[in-house]
């Protein structure tokens, strides 16, 4: 099949590069499933845009449809942290430990041996930047005692809140079809977390944390570099979710929150955000999020992202590119179709009629001809316009404070430490614990945790200061 920029030149195309790119990128999709028999790639699922002071809200499409939220389920658990060291049941300082069933979950993870002491504060950036599901555990241990009793206070919260197509099964959002979010309601929660613990903002923003001598990069670091006043919050990814996000972002004064569900790329994911916050801010009214409640849709069948290919760096630039398209919601290139099984058809009609140069419209390249996705997301996203150090963090409590299990908090929670260090063995979707002795790591192989034993407890000055309560 022929590539987008042979098929313009044949066309003979004169308006530029996107606004006809628009219709052949469609075009160029249905030869293919016919010729093929594969499926075509979908849409973005779902997105909602919201005023975080307000709640109105600004643009959604299928934002009451149920999704998997995958690690956007860890905003629940910072929720829920946070409003523990509010009510006083805990501190930024307090111990959260490493048990063997926070030990036993699968990657993305720390690794952190049983029995490991860490300061809440410190375990916080570890979930939201590097999403580590043995922490997120960790935590709702630390602070409920144990796994399903945390489970149980994350769903009350969310029916407190409002959640109405919400449902979680774990701290976490590993696969498990029965955790059911929406967009609405992920942008509710995000909403609470914005408005009630504006002292904790800059847990969302950081890009990058240190552990010992590993540095761990947020999976939203090139929204937060590239999008004028993003202050985060936080992505997530499973197969059957595909790409999800909540994002902020912060100009005069005022906030804008998004929620994108189902994206096939990081670049797409943070390209389509960037759009809806953008468009966002031209916007100030809309109906309240508290009166969109229930639920239009189930999730998507298993193998989402097998279904939902990555678009080109054509199609990227196509939709978001900065030819005078960017930051309308219409101009998507093609929508789903029921009629035609999910086939992408063309909507060019709604496109503004702005004339772009197809000279300055080519795919950027490297020298060795390959994309050059830096000057694609510089396009699409925005160039960089900071850069930021990566906040060191350490384990161990301040000196003075009791482990976890002789914490003198009276109403936190204790977690039970391990006689023996267990180890996972990980197969057919389940975990196993085994005698550490049974599983010795060769001579000169890294343990788990071992790279971060005995490193100092260093916090590196950022501009923005370190949230406290």
């Amino acid at each position: 099949m022929r590539r987008l920029s042979d098929v313009l030149k044949i066309t003979g195309c004169h308006l530029g590069r996107r606004l006809c790119g628009l219709a052949v990128a469609a075009s160029l999709a249905v030869a293919g499933l016919l010729q093929s028999g594969e499926t075509a790639r979908a849409e973005v699922a779902a997105w909602i845009v919201v005023d975080a002071e307000t709640g109105a809200v600004l643009d959604h499409k299928d934002a009451l449809r149920q999704w998997y939220p995958a690690s956007i389920t860890k905003l629940m658990t910072a929720y829920l942290a946070f409003k523990a060291v509010r009510e006083g049941r805990a501190t930024l300082e307090s111990a959260v430990a490493i048990s063997a069933n926070a030990h036993a979950q699968p990657p993305s993870k720390m690794g952190f041996k049983p029995g490991t002491q860490l300061t809440l504060d410190s375990a916080l950036k570890m979930l939201i930047v590097k999403s580590a599901n043995d922490i997120a555990v960790a935590v709702g241990e630390s602070l409920a005692g144990s796994e399903p009793a945390f489970i149980e206070m994350m769903n009350a919260e969310a029916r407190r809140l409002g959640m109405t197509a919400t449902r979680f099964v774990n701290p976490h959002g590993l696969p498990d079809n029965r955790q059911v979010s929406s967009a609405r309601d992920l942008a509710v929660l995000a909403r609470a977390l914005w408005q009630e613990f504006p002292q904790y903002h800059a847990y969302y923003g950081l890009p990058a944390i240190k552990v010992g001598k590993k540095t761990l990069r947020s999976a939203n670091r090139e929204f937060l570099a590239r999008v004028p006043g993003a202050s985060g919050m936080k992505t997530g990814y499973i197969c059957n979710s595909g790409l999800n996000v909540v994002v902020s972002a912060t100009r005069g004064g005022r906030t804008v929150l998004a929620v994108v569900l189902g994206a096939a790329s990081g670049v797409e994911r943070a390209a389509k955000a960037r759009v809806l916050v953008d468009a966002g801010f031209r916007q100030r009214s809309g109906r309240n999020l508290s009166s969109m409640t229930g639920v239009a849709g189930g999730p998507p069948a298993d193998g989402y992202c097998k279904r939902n290919t990555k678009p080109t760096a054509e199609e990227l630039l196509a939709t978001y590119g900065t030819g005078g398209l960017r930051g309308t919601t219409a101009l998507s290139y093609a929508q789903l179709d029921p009629a035609t099984n999910g086939v992408r058809r063309p909507i060019v009609g709604q496109a503004p009629q702005q004339v772009v140069s197809a000279d300055d419209d080519d795919v950027p390249t490297r020298d060795d001809g390959k994309t050059d996705w830096g000057k694609v997301m510089d396009e699409i996203i925005g160039p960089r316009s900071r850069v930021d150090q990566a906040v060191q963090v350490g384990l161990g409590v301040p000196k003075g404070r009791a482990p976890a299990s002789e914490a003198k908090i009276a109403t936190l929670a204790t977690v039970p430490m391990p006689k023996e260090k267990p180890v996972s063995v990980m197969g057919a979707g389940s975990s196993a614990l085994l005698p550490a002795a049974s599983a010795q790591a060769p001579a000169g192989e890294a343990k788990p945790g071992a790279i971060f034993r005995g490193q100092p407890l260093v916090i590196l000055p950022r501009p923005t200061p370190n949230p406290r309560p």
